[in-house]
């Protein structure tokens, strides 16, 4: 089997404003790759850019991904470690670009055995609960947003924290006492507290029976985070210092989490986010799969991932409901109470739909 040409296209889906610490969405700003092969078989990718945590912009994701369109034309797409080698060896860094190829090339894969990606990843069915996200606002305006979660049904709520840790304490006090005490909370500062303000919020905090707190500090600050650990309750997640397995196991040997968040778009991709789990597992340590702003694409991918590893315990994958204005995607996992569900159609079982691609632009490789 050999690459003949590769789709890529620009995903600007417009957006409900969604607060969190370091920057305001008012689109996703995603980017699509479709590739094509010799025997009629092709793959399909997204990735949702995010500069202020993983540096790439949907523009350097884009001229970054026609030399890297250049690089597997002609090549056999089956053979992914290698076509991610040379990746790396072009470019260092640009997880997010990359994690579009990524999940092209194994969709590709599982097709060409006519199986349905979690199956072909070595999983099975599982069933799949996410949480719901409520993004920065006054305290009052985000236990009146949880209050309307609840009412939608929704039994798990992620909390954006980290603009002012006073504040934040207000935050998560009202909705608490909003939702009442049956409901879980977990909260992510996106690296927005300093130290001292990070062990005051969650010390202030622990009586509101928190699952987890991710990414407390920025990862400059990864040193402090096994002193905190010890002067906290609230479990640790560790998000923006985790790219790869070797920033996994540097962090987990230095007792810095208790949980690790993987996301495609930090990672590169499907490979190294099984490489990040494995490590995880090897440490007793549970992983999260999360993700940015994507389509219902790139949701259905992450899908049949967390049904192939059983060290994925917890799942933040409400990136389309957090005010994406359009479903672009026909095909792939549906939410039924906020579970999501998917069905055995070979490969990924999504796409973007033409008639949303016809609007944007995109090029042939």
């Amino acid at each position: 089997m050999k690459v003949t040409s590769i789709d890529i296209a620009r995903l600007t889906i417009p957006m409900e404003p969604f607060v969190i610490a370091t920057e305001t969405c008012y689109e996703a700003q995603n980017i699509y790759i479709k590739i094509h092969t010799d025997e009629g078989i092709s793959g399909v990718g997204e990735c949702s850019a995010f500069p202020m945590l993983v540096g790439e912009t949907q523009d350097t994701c884009f001229y970054v991904g026609r030399d890297l369109a250049k690089i597997i034309k002609g090549k056999n797409p089956l053979e992914i470690p290698s076509i991610l080698k040379e990746f790396d060896a072009y470019i260092s860094f640009n997880s997010t670009i990359k994690s579009a190829f990524d999940m092209a090339l194994y969709d590709i894969s599982a097709k060409a055995r006519d199986l349905p990606l979690y199956q072909f990843l070595g999983g099975k069915r599982k069933r799949i609960q996410t949480d719901l996200t409520i993004g920065i606002d006054s305290p009052d305006a985000m236990a009146e947003k949880a209050t309307r979660f609840i009412a939608d049904g929704v039994k798990i709520i992620k909390i954006k924290l980290g603009k002012n840790g006073d504040e934040d304490i207000q935050r998560v006090e009202r909705i608490r006492s909003a939702v009442g005490p049956s409901i879980q909370l977990r909260i992510d500062a996106n690296q927005g507290w300093d130290y001292p303000t990070a062990l005051k919020t969650l010390q202030a905090i622990e009586k509101f029976n928190i699952d987890f707190c991710e990414q407390p500090m920025h990862h400059r600050l990864d040193e402090h985070l096994p002193a905190l650990r010890k002067q906290v309750k609230i479990p640790i997640m560790a998000d923006e210092s985790v790219f790869d397995h070797y920033d996994a196991e540097r962090i987990i040997q230095s007792h810095g989490c208790d949980y690790i968040n993987i996301k495609l778009a930090k990672s590169g991709g499907i490979q190294e986010a099984i490489k990040i789990a494995d490590t995880a597992a090897s440490f007793g340590i549970p992983c999260m799969l999360g993700g940015m702003v994507e389509s219902r694409l790139a949701l259905t991918a992450k899908v049949h991932l967390a049904m192939s590893h059983d060290n994925i315990h917890f799942y933040d994958l409400d990136t389309c409901l957090l005010g994406h204005l359009e479903d672009t995607a026909t095909g792939g996992a549906r939410y039924n109470d906020y579970f999501l569900e998917i069905d055995d159609s070979p490969g990924i079982g999504a796409d973007i739909s033409e008639d949303f691609l016809t609007r944007m632009e995109r090029i042939t490789i």
